[in-house]
C-alpha cells in the first residue's frame, strides 16, 4: 500500500472516530438532559379550586357522577398507540403504530365531540383523565382550557400527573414534550382539594414514558351536617408486569379510603382503575374478561389486574356497568366486535352511599379509547 493510500485510510480513520465521539457526545447530553427535566411531584400538594359552584352537597338528594378518560384527544377509531401490543386468537402479534394525534384538525375534532358528550351528561361531577394543558402529542392545543371554557357553573381542579422532557422517541414520532392531568369538576362547593402521589416504577427508562400517577382528593362540605363528601379522581398505573406497582397503589388508596370512612365522611373513588372491575359479576375472572365479544386474546396486564371487593378497605364496594365495555385495545384500531375490552373505568363507593344507577355511555369509542361511565348516587 503506498504512503498515499495508508495516509487516506488515517484519515478516514480519524474522521469516523470523530463522528462516533461526537455521535456519543450527543447521545449522553441527551440523557443527561432527559434525566435532569425529570422530578416527581411532591406527594400531599394543595390543589388550586378555580370557577364558581354555590349549591351544597344534600343528603338524600341525587346526584351524577361522569368519569371519562379522554386520552389526550388522540384516539379517533382509526387511531393506535406505540406502547400497546396484542395477540389475535390466531397468534398474530399486533403493535400500535402512533405516538401522536393522527393530526390537528383529528385532535380538534375529538376534544369537541368529547365536550359534547360532556356537556349532554349534565352530570353534578366530573372526572377527566388524559388531559393535555400543553404537549406536542395533542399538536400544542389547550385542551384543559378549552375544556375548563366550555363547563360552566362548575368548580374545578388540575393535578398534574405527566410532564416530560422532550422525548425524542419513536423515532419516527416521536412523544416530545408533555404536560398532562386529571381534571375535576365539581357544580357542589369544594372545600379543599389535594394532590396525592401513587408509587410508581423507578426504572429509568419506563418512569420517563409512563405517568406521575397520582389521585386528587376533594372534601366537599354536607349541608347540616359536619361529615363531608370525599371525591377522590384517579388514575393508577398500566404497562406494569406483574401487577406490582398497582398492588402498593390499591394498598395506598385502602388506606386513605378508610381513614376517610372511619371519620363518617361519604367516599367515592372513581376514575381510570386500569383493573378490570365486573369480575364480582361472574363466576370466575377468566369469564368475565371474555364477556364482551373480541377477536383477540386476553392482553397479560389486565390478566394480572382484576379487582374484587375483597380487596378493598372495609365498607367499599365496586360500582362498575356491564351494559358496554368502557376501554378498547389501543394496538390497532377500532373495529366493533374486534378489539379486545373490558370495564377498567368506574367508581368504589362507601357503604353509606346508595347506587342508583351506573352505565357505559357507549360511545363506540369516536372519540376516545375509552367510554365515559356515569353514576347516579345519593347519600344516606
Amino acid at each position: 500500500m503506498n504512503t498515499k493510500a495508508k495516509k487516506g485510510i488515517k484519515i478516514a480513520c480519524i474522521v469516523l472516530a470523530c463522528l462516533f465521539g461526537a455521535f456519543v457526545l450527543l447521545v449522553g447530553g441527551y440523557v443527561t438532559y432527559v434525566a435532569a427535566q425529570y422530578y416527581r411531584i411532591k406527594d400531599n400538594t394543595v390543589l388550586d379550586i378555580g370557577g364558581n359552584a354555590t349549591a351544597t352537597v344534600r343528603i338524600d338528594e341525587t346526584y351524577g357522577i361522569l368519569t371519562y378518560n379522554l386520552g389526550f384527544g388522540a384516539y379517533s377509531p382509526e387511531y393506535s398507540f406505540f406502547m400497546d401490543t396484542g395477540v389475535m386468537n390466531d397468534g398474530t402479534r399486533v403493535t400500535g403504530k402512533y405516538a401522536k394525534g393522527l393530526s390537528k384538525a383529528d385532535v380538534e375534532k375529538n376534544i369537541t365531540g368529547q365536550i359534547s358528550i360532556a356537556q349532554a351528561q349534565n352530570a353534578d361531577f366530573c372526572f377527566f383523565q388524559e388531559v393535555d394543558k400543553k404537549a406536542d402529542r395533542s399538536y400544542n392545543i389547550a385542551m384543559r382550557d378549552r375544556i375548563l371554557q366550555a363547563m360552566d357553573g362548575y368548580q374545578s381542579t388540575y393535578a398534574l400527573n405527566f410532564h416530560t422532557a422532550n422525548l425524542l422517541y419513536p423515532f419516527g414520532d416521536p412523544i416530545g414534550k408533555s404536560t398532562s392531568g386529571l381534571l375535576t369538576f365539581s357544580r357542589c362547593t369544594v372545600e379543599d382539594a389535594t394532590r396525592r402521589s401513587f408509587p410508581v416504577t423507578t426504572a429509568f427508562i419506563d418512569k420517563l414514558f409512563d405517568l406521575d400517577r397520582c389521585f386528587a382528593v376533594h372534601r366537599l362540605p354536607i349541608e347540616g351536617s359536619d361529615k363531608k363528601l370525599v371525591l377522590i379522581h384517579l388514575h393508577m398505573s398500566a404497562y406494569d408486569k406483574g401487577g406490582t406497582i398497582r398492588a402498593r397503589q390499591l394498598r395506598m388508596l385502602n388506606d386513605v379510603l378508610s381513614s376517610e370512612r372511619e371519620a363518617g365522611n361519604y367516599v367515592i373513588a372513581g376514575g381510570d382503575f386500569n383493573h378490570c372491575l365486573i369480575a364480582d359479576n361472574f363466576a370466575s375472572d377468566e369469564e368475565a374478561l371474555q364477556y364482551f365479544e373480541s377477536d383477540q386474546r386476553t392482553p397479560d396486564w389486565v390478566k394480572n389486574s382484576v379487582l374484587h371487593a375483597s380487596e378493598l378497605a372495609e365498607g367499599f364496594s365496586i360500582a362498575a356497568p356491564v351494559n358496554a365495555a368502557t376501554c378498547r385495545g389501543a394496538e390497532m384500531p377500532y373495529t366493533p366486535d374486534i378489539n379486545y375490552s373490558t370495564v377498567i373505568d368506574g367508581f368504589l363507593i362507601s357503604d353509606n352511599i346508595v347506587l342508583e344507577e351506573i352505565l357505559t355511555v357507549d360511545t363506540q369509542y369516536a372519540y376516545s379509547d375509552h367510554n365515559p361511565v356515569r353514576m347516579e348516587f345519593r347519600l344516606l
